[in-house]
């Protein structure tokens, strides 16, 4: 079987695409044995096992391919292979799509995986009350039938030629049918590791599990831990001192430190990792549109990416779509640090100068503090008078970001430009931190529902194109920088040559995909 990377799913998105057993290949090197011991950020004293909730490192890693499943994967070279979906097919016009499933899979209380656990596993993301961040992708399911106990068909409310893609979504978690609540109590998953145990923002256990599909070509380490590693400091002590043979986000203020030590590696992967300042755009003053562009214009973008990534990464064009996304409209004209443009907004909005806010907090990202101020220093200049809020980094997520009209934030990117924009930008959807829908974005929400059906690769492009446009000049994010995942390892801990770019640490598949040396 071939696996199919993104741009061969759209060109043949009418057709069936059969993708390979697992979509690992078997590394020769690789050998079973072993601990990881990881230290992680993004960890909080809320987190569970309930994927509807996952937002940030610690909870992806060690939820989707440690101890949980999806449907399908996005592997490191950005291919999409099966997890527990082995192949799938779609109606011509990509509305209707069947996945077949994988047999002889157990949960790790013993419970066969089937049909019915793919179906209410999803239904939960649409449930009455729930806020869950994969809604807008569930929501585009109008029915999900069981054909079989191992096939399931879902008819979509209009094509969508990239569905396959978004059953790769983290937050799309399989759980046992009729036991999800104990499920998501005691982290009973499909996964190549078993969750021994579990202290929300403190630490994760799991060891590997017996007879897994995937033996032979995943899953090497016997055990693996992942600490809860918040500070930048402390994560980058616990590298140096051995505590721990990884760490996420590097300080990039330590990094001569770090690679002068023989004993650790880094590793650097270009991405779509963006880092934000969104405003919620149903609260003035960010509701008029002229007050966002002064603040477009009021930020020095290059400045950011020379003092807070110290030349890791690019600048930013305010839309999410990043170099490595297939429809990137890298020739879109730049943004530029303009003070002038940025008084002239103000005054098209009756202003004469503007004070706002800006929460911020370096559980955001790192740097976040320092780049606000940059941004604050920047700003005056135009008229316009940033006040920085230090927010408590223990809540940030969920007492901060969209809630506090105008804060720091980063996100991964995704893998096509319809998740993407669909996750943070479709009008309704529960991540849309800008609360961008009003009569402004009319354009962009109708386009976005075009695309998403459109087959013909030219005139998705040309839609993909204008959507970026409107978002530099009309949407309520500044997004300033592109930065690339740097990470570091001991060297008892060895990688593959291609290591995933969608987030942090090969995707957050890292139990998955290293092994000991």
């Amino acid at each position: 079987m071939t696996r199919m990377n993104r741009r061969g799913l759209l060109k043949t998105g009418t057709a069936a695409a059969v993708l390979a057993a697992s979509g690992l290949s078997v590394r020769a090197d690789a050998k079973r044995g072993g601990r990881l011991v990881a230290g992680l950020s993004g960890a909080n004293t809320s987190d569970s096992w309930d994927g509807r909730t996952h937002s940030d490192l610690f909870m992806i890693a060690s939820a989707q391919g440690t101890v949980f499943d999806s449907l399908t994967e996005v592997s490191a070279d950005g291919s999409l292979a099966g997890e527990l979906a082995t192949n799938w097919e779609a109606s011509p016009d990509a509305k209707v799509w069947t996945f077949d499933l994988r047999k002889g899979v157990t949960f790790h209380n013993g419970k066969p995986f089937g049909a019915d656990d793919v179906i209410e596993s999803l239904q939960i993301h649409v449930a009455e009350g729930s806020k869950s961040a994969a809604q807008p992708i569930v929501d585009t399911i109008a029915d999900m039938k069981k054909l079989t106990d191992h096939q399931v068909q879902m008819t979509l409310k209009t094509g969508n030629a990239d569905f396959p893609y978004l059953m790769s979504d983290y937050h799309l978690l399989i759980y046992p049918a009729g036991q999800i609540e104990e499920a998501i109590a005691k982290g009973i998953g499909t996964g190549l590791y078993r969750a021994e145990s579990f202290e929300p923002g403190v630490r994760m256990v799991a060891s590997r599990v017996d007879s897994h599909y995937k033996d032979g070509e995943a899953g090497w380490f016997d055990e693996v831990e992942y600490i809860a590693i918040n500070d930048n400091t402390a994560r980058m002590n616990a590298l140096m001192t051995g505590q721990v043979d990884a760490v996420n986000r590097i300080d990039f203020k330590t990094e001569p430190l770090l690679r002068a030590n023989p004993m650790i590696n880094i590793q650097e992967v270009t991405g779509n990792q963006q880092y934000t300042f969104p405003m919620l755009t149903n609260v003035a003053p960010f509701n008029d549109v002229n007050v966002r562009r002064a603040l477009k214009y009021g930020i020095n973008r290059q400045e950011m990416v020379d003092k807070i990534l110290l030349g890791h990464g690019q600048v930013g064009n305010d839309t999410p779509i990043g170099p490595a996304n297939q429809y990137y409209h890298g020739d879109m004209e730049q943004l530029a640090y303009d003070p002038d443009r940025a008084k002239f907004h103000l005054k098209e909005a009756g202003l004469s100068s503007l004070d706002v806010d800006l929460s911020t907090s370096n559980a955001a990202f790192e740097g976040a503090v320092d780049a606000a101020q940059l941004y604050q220093a920047s700003a005056k200049a135009g008229g316009v008078n940033i006040n920085v809020v230090q927010e408590p980094a223990d809540g940030y997520w969920s007492n901060v970001w969209l809630k506090k009209p105008w804060c720091a934030c980063y996100w991964s990117g995704r893998a096509t430009e319809d998740w993407m924009f669909s996750l943070s930008y479709e009008e309704g959807a529960p991540w849309n931190d800008t609360q961008w829908g009003n009569d402004d974005s009319e354009r962009f929400q109708n386009l976005l529902v075009e695309a998403r059906a459109e087959l013909d690769s030219d005139k998705r492009r040309e839609m993909y194109y204008e959507m970026q446009q409107i978002l530099r000049d009309d949407g309520g994010v500044i997004l300033p920088m592109f930065a690339n995942y740097v990470q570091a390892l001991t060297n008892k801990v060895a990688t593959p040559e291609t290591v995933g770019n969608l987030w942090q640490m090969d995707n957050g598949r890292m139990a998955e995909r290293w092994w000991a040396v």
